[in-house]
């Protein structure tokens, strides 16, 4: 709205209060109870103006520091994510790792992560572990260690979790490129 359509309608809704004023018997009343009239009229206006523009305007403020704190962490946890696609970017763009670089990385990954709970089995292009309650952390740190390093993917899964040992049993199928027995 325009500062000229602002004013006008400020003048417009003015005459229509002094209008209705009057028609209350404001005229009737006596000086002082006019002003006592005026007076109230002005203190609910002002609590409007509060309730509705000034409150919300002040809580929004107050909630900026926390929201951007919020959003802050927000954009550093993106930045991460978006660092690791860069570098599994990069890696999937560079030369295959030779099969025997590939079996080092997976058999030094299954022995020191999983600690005793997982076996594994390579045939042919396929790397297949069998797992007998793996904790869920020593798991996810396994599958990352294998994605990076000897840069194998689960093909196929079928897993179960356990609840003694608590863990995941099943088998895991691996395959990429460094498998691939002309390689």
């Amino acid at each position: 709205m325009s500062e000229s359509n602002f004013s006008s309608a400020w003048v417009r809704l003015r005459q229509t209060l002094r209008l209705t004023l009057a028609r209350l018997t404001l005229a009737r009343l006596s000086p002082r109870e006019q002003r006592a009239v005026v007076i109230a009229a002005w203190v609910v206006g002002l609590g409007l103006l509060w309730w509705l523009a000034v409150a919300p305007a002040l809580a929004t403020l107050r909630q900026a520091s926390e929201r951007h704190s919020q959003l802050d962490a927000q954009l550093d946890q993106m930045r991460r994510m978006a660092a690791t696609a860069e570098s599994l970017r990069s890696q999937n763009t560079a030369q295959p790792l030779a099969r025997d670089a590939v079996l080092r990385a997976l058999e030094q990954a299954t022995t020191s992560v999983l600690a005793g709970t997982g076996e594994l089995a390579v045939q042919g292009d396929r790397a297949t572990v069998t797992l007998r309650g793996t904790p869920p952390d020593a798991l996810a740190q396994w599958l990352s260690q294998v994605r990076i390093n000897a840069r194998l993917v689960p093909l196929q899964a079928e897993l179960k979790q356990s609840a003694a040992p608590v863990g995941w049993s099943g088998q895991l199928v691996l395959a990429g490129p460094g498998l691939v027995a002309g390689n």
